[in-house]
């Protein structure tokens, strides 16, 4: 029963090498020197197998592996207790990962996302308004960069009055 810890693993291994050579084709319709839409699920893909080597590697170097002749054996670093996790807590965590995937297009990207934020890191016991503002302005705005001027990325932008606004905030940005 060794064994069992490098399954999850080996499966994540395995699936990344499948679905990267699924993307091969995603780059068909890109003309010059753009990058294709099948450029970042690629790179996804790299750092699932990256993560899923290191995994193996931290499995195979456990505490519990044999002990080879004439190596010292030193004990185990005793682990702390998981910490428990409020149900109360996870669900409400649950419920505003739903509501920012059922808010976003409405209300847009920029404000569901600043507001998702500001809500998970109330849910997990910040109570600076200070501090939780700026990680949810400075969050969102890095998001913004990431996916709409460097991934070119097309976000929901809201509807009614959120539209003008999400642009209005994207000139101000300088994003388009």
């Amino acid at each position: 029963m060794r064994w069992l810890p490098a399954v999850a693993p080996l499966l994540g291994l395995a699936g990344a090498a499948v679905l990267y050579w699924q993307a091969r084709g995603l780059d068909q319709v890109v003309s010059g020197a753009q990058l294709g839409p099948g450029f970042w699920p690629r790179l996804a893909l790299i750092g699932l197998a990256l993560a899923c080597v290191a995994k193996l590697g931290s499995v195979a170097a456990s505490p519990d592996a044999p002990v080879r002749a004439g190596s010292p054996h030193v004990p185990p670093i005793e682990a702390e207790a998981p910490l428990a996790i409020s149900g109360a807590r996870l669900t409400a965590a649950i419920a505003a990962i739903l509501l920012y995937v059922l808010a976003a297009p409405a209300l847009g990207f920029p404000l569901a996302t600043a507001a998702f934020i500001a809500a998970f890191l109330w849910l997990c016991g910040m109570r600076s308004v200070r501090a939780i503002s700026a990680i949810a302005l400075v969050g969102t705005v890095s998001l913004l960069y990431l996916f709409v001027k460097l991934v070119y990325l097309p976000l929901p932008k809201g509807d009614g009055p959120f539209e003008p606004l999400t642009l209005a905030l994207y000139r101000f940005l300088r994003i388009f």
